[in-house]
Parts: C-alpha cells; structure tokens; sequence
C-alpha cells in the first residue's frame, strides 16, 4: 500500500477547497443574476410566478454553494440549523393566511437586521476572514454601520408586526421634540463610531452601547408613523433590510450577499419613493419617522344619516347598472370574499357590463396586497386598475361597490385640511352616480379617522360580513 506525503495530500486538499471555492463563485453569479431576472418578472402579474420561482432557485443554489463551496467542515451542525429552519419556515407560510402576510413579512425583516447584528458583532470578536492591517479601519466601518442598520430594522419591523396585528395601538406616538431627539441619536451613534474606529482593544463597549441606541431608534422611527401609512413602512423597513444584508456581505466579503442585499434595498427604497408619491407623502418623512398623524387644527367633525342597503338593493343597483367599479380593502382580505366576488365578476361580464377594479397603492396592509389577493381568484389582470387610471372615470361609473375599505375611500383626505390623513389621494368613489360600501359596522379605519363618505346621500351601507353578503349577491345573480 502506498502512502501519501502529507506535504502532497495538504496540496491536493488545498486545490479541492480552491476549485470547490472557484465553482461557488460561478453559482454565486448565476444566482444573482436569477435575483435579477426575478425581480424583474415580480414586475408584472402575468409573469410574478415565474419570477418567484426563479428567486426561489436562486436562494437554493446560493444556499447550497455556500454550504458545499466555501465550508471546509462543520455540515453536521449547519444540517441542524438548515432542517429546522425549513420545517418552521413551510409550516408558517402554509399556516398563515393572506390576512396575516403583512405581520409574516414585517417580522422576516426583524429576522434578517437581527441577523446583521448578530454577524457584526461575530465578526467584531473574531472575523471569519483575513483583513489585513491596511483594511481594519474599513472593516470596522463595516461592522458599525452593518449593525447600526441592522439594530434600527430589528426594533423597527418587530413594533411594525405588532403595528400590523392589532397589538399596539395605530396611532403615531408623537413625543415632544422627536425629531431633535432623533438628530441627537444619530449624532451619538456617529461619536460612538468614532469610538469604535479608534480604540485598539475595548470596542466592544462604544458597539454595544450603539446597538442599544439603534434598537431605541427603530422603534421610535415607527411608533411615530400613523396607521394609514404603514404599508410605506412595510416597504422601507424591506429596503432597510436589504441595506442591512450587504452591510454583512461586506463584513463577510461575499460577493452573493452584496449583490442581493443591493437590490432588495435598493428596490424597497424605490417602491417607497413610488408609494409616498401616490400618496403626496415627503420620502424623508419616512426615514425619519413621524408622518401621517399631524394636523393644523382639529378634523371636521362628521355627522350625517347613514342609509342601509339590502342585498336585493345592490343585486338590483348591479343589475341596472352598466359600468361598475369595484374597490377592495382590508375587510375583503379578512372575510376571504375574493373568490365569491370573482365569481359575481365573471357573471356580470357575460351580461355585456364594464367592471373593473380599483386598486389603491396602499390597499391593505401590504404593498400589492389587493393585486395577490385577487390575482389568487383568478380575476383579469386587464380589468385591475391601479388608482390614477381609474379616478377620472368615476364620475361616469353608475355603481361602485366599497368591499372593506375606510381610509383609501375618506373624502376628508381632499376636503379637510386638518385631517390625520389630509394631502393623501384617495379613490374618489362619491363622485359616482351610486356607491354601495360594505362594512361590519360604522368603526373607523386603521388610521382611526372618521369616513365622512357614509353619510352621503349617494352612498348606501350594506352591513355584515363581506364574505356572506357576496355569496348572497352570487346566489341572486345566479337567480
């Protein structure tokens, strides 16, 4: 039997690391750029399945290059990490309904700022890489701002979850001087960082003491933001998140980590921008917290009569009716109506009649969570609308139907001037000859604002659960 000269197997195990190195690198490009390509088709409904299953490819492979490609040992105990993870991970998403994918999301984010923290700190007692001298001070940057961003989402998302699920209340918390609080925070953090970078041995103090700061923080920049504005919220915290995620890629010097942290920040800041635009909200004011509460004076006081609709009213409305618009909210979400309302469509559409949806930008509590939910009954894609391609057309539409929606409907918004939710544009459903608003009762919205839009005398309330008072329009028509 031969033996090996150790100095020959050291060699040969050395160039199996290198070309197992080599070989994730080439699987680290081709999942980026499966990133890429899957944030491109989640651009679009008719081709969002197929960019989802091509993210979903490419967070596999980038998994198993990691694991196989840059670990020399140690796939014992990363199987016991892995198997548990996706076993908790597919029970969740089976388990949680589309109601609750708002607060499933929000708390994902917490997940991933946690995990930059927990990385920057690792890395702060001893790196997993080899920074040679000239590069410390960079590393360290890296490490304070990687945890920095990723305290801030941590605290941040989870008062988000708890924002979303009802736990806390919707009102933003607005402390006196908050803002030159915030400033002054920052301003702390920024010396600490100072701190840090300068100090040869003892950092770990200025890190910690920063972290506790981050975490106050995030969950001041979200305390201090209103209800009706948590869905730009949900988008920004995402973006924070992903900044967070390359903040670790650099700490790490992946590659892969870089480039998939960039883009979902840099996608996440973008839709941000494109929701606070549609909402006629400042993006700083998202950064910096504490929107969509303030007001000049007090909201106009509502009083009225409200008038009730039966289902044989609105069966008769649709049925006289030519054009009709539709305009989902959270209470379809909750009622679970979309299939039974898809169903409704469809006849109406065989008897030659125009409907169409409205789609508000902040609908639910997700951005695009009316378009999921929709899409998930199979209705049109053509005859979905978003917001500024259908309110012109309102004041020709004979009927509208309001499923479970208060603030994205509230006239108040362009009317009074010191209204929580004044400056936000709203789908302008009261300009229609008729408008049929389902509700379970006359509560408020998430944003706690009173809808000056029931007591109109061309609106009508069609009380009760949403999912009910559709099956008994679908049983009619059907009639």
């Amino acid at each position: 039997m031969q033996l090996i000269n150790p100095i020959d197997a050291f060699l040969l195990a050395s160039e199996a690391i290198e070309l197992n190195q080599s070989v994730a690198k080439v699987a680290y490009i081709v999942a980026a750029v499966m990133f890429v390509l899957s944030l491109a088709g989640l651009s679009h409904q008719t081709s969002a399945r197929r960019g989802n299953l091509l993210g979903i490819f490419g967070m596999v492979l980038a998994i198993a290059a990691t694991v196989f490609g840059m670990m020399i040992d140690g796939y014992l105990w990363m199987g016991f990490a892995i198997v548990p993870a996706v076993i908790i991970g597919a029970i969740l998403a089976a388990r949680v309904p589309m109601t609750g994918m708002p607060e499933l999301v929000a708390m994902l984010h917490s997940f991933v700022g946690l995990a930059a923290v927990l990385v920057g700190i690792s890395s702060f007692l001893e790196s997993g890489i080899e920074v040679p001298e000239s590069e410390h001070l960079i590393h360290n940057i890296e490490i304070f701002i990687g945890v920095f961003i990723g305290a801030v989402t941590f605290t941040g998302s989870i008062f988000a979850f708890l924002k979303l699920r009802g736990s806390i209340s919707g009102k933003p918390l607005m402390l006196p001087g908050r803002h030159a609080l915030n400033a002054l925070l920052i301003l702390v953090s920024v010396g600490l960082g100072v701190w840090f970078c300068r100090v040869d041995s003892g950092g770990m103090v200025p890190l910690l003491i920063m972290t506790g700061i981050a975490c106050f923080l995030g969950i001041h920049l979200v305390m201090a933001i209103g209800g009706a504005d948590m869905p730009v919220v949900v988008s920004m915290l995402n973006s924070y998140s992903g900044w967070a995620a390359a903040a670790a890629g650099f700490m790490l010097k992946n590659h892969l980590l870089i480039v998939t942290g960039a883009l979902v920040g840099s996608s996440g800041a973008i839709l941000s921008y494109i929701m606070c635009a549609a909402m006629n909200r400042s993006f700083i004011s998202v950064i910096l917290g504490g929107f969509g509460g303030e007001s000049s004076g007090p909201a106009a006081e509502v009083d009225g009569t409200v008038t009730e609709f039966s289902v044989q009213d609105t069966v008769d409305l649709l049925d006289e009716a030519q054009s009709i618009v539709i305009v989902p909210g959270y209470g379809m979400a909750v009622a679970q109506a979309q299939h039974s309302l898809a169903e409704v469509v469809r006849i109406l559409l065989d008897r030659d009649k125009l409907v169409r949806f409205a789609i508000h930008p902040v609908a639910g509590r997700l951005p695009g969570h009316m378009n999921v939910l929709l899409a998930e009954a199979n209705v049109p894609y053509d005859i979905v609308l978003e917001m500024d391609e259908i309110n012109e057309d309102m004041t020709s539409t004979d009927a509208i139907l309001v499923i479970g929606a208060n603030d994205i409907v509230n006239p108040a918004a362009l009317e009074d001037p010191n209204s929580p939710i004044a400056g936000m544009p709203v789908i302008e459903v009261w300009t229609a000859a008729t408008c049929v608003v389902m509700k379970r009762g006359m509560a408020t919205g998430y944003a706690g604002v009173d809808n000056p839009l029931f007591y109109k005398d061309n609106t009508f309330m069609l009380f009760g659960d949403a999912k009910q008072n559709v099956d008994a329009i679908l049983s009619k028509l059907r009639d």
